[in-house]
């Protein structure tokens, strides 16, 4: 990563952080949904909360962030948590899209949809095209 764009940086981690956490979510949520020992809902008295809140909060405090802080650092560090706060949200946008839970239903695969759909074409995007010329610096 130290040879990459600092520009790009942050969007192959967000890239990364999307794809990564994405997979571990449906991991995680098919472990809880098949009762796996230890593992089980976030809940708040009755409430189940769901996942897509802390995208959005996570989602929230990285566009702050970059509201003020620019940095190449700061900048790689706001593509990662962007990817998994985004990855958190899309995970559970048939829920937001329907205002129910029909994460199990059939309805839930429009997640998984668009989840693969952002995966592929910001991944291709990535691959095809070239980030701006950095310069080099010899050790």
């Amino acid at each position: 990563m130290r040879h990459v764009h600092p520009t790009r940086r942050g969007l192959i981690l967000a890239w990364w952080g999307f794809t990564a956490t994405f997979a571990g979510l449906r991991a995680l949520t098919w472990a809880i949904h098949v009762h796996v020992r230890g593992l089980g809902n976030v809940q708040v008295g009755r409430v189940h909360i769901h996942h897509y809140i802390w995208g959005i909060l996570l989602l929230i405090v990285v566009g702050a962030c970059g509201l003020v802080e620019r940095t190449p650092v700061w900048r790689t560090w706001m593509g990662l948590a962007f990817g998994i706060g985004l990855a958190l949200v899309v995970d559970e946008a048939a829920l937001l899209i329907e205002l129910k839970d029909v994460y199990w239903n059939r309805q839930g695969g429009i997640s998984i949809a668009i989840a693969i759909i952002l995966i592929g074409v910001a991944g291709s995007v990535l691959a095809f095209t070239r980030a701006p010329h950095a310069e080099t610096t010899t050790r």
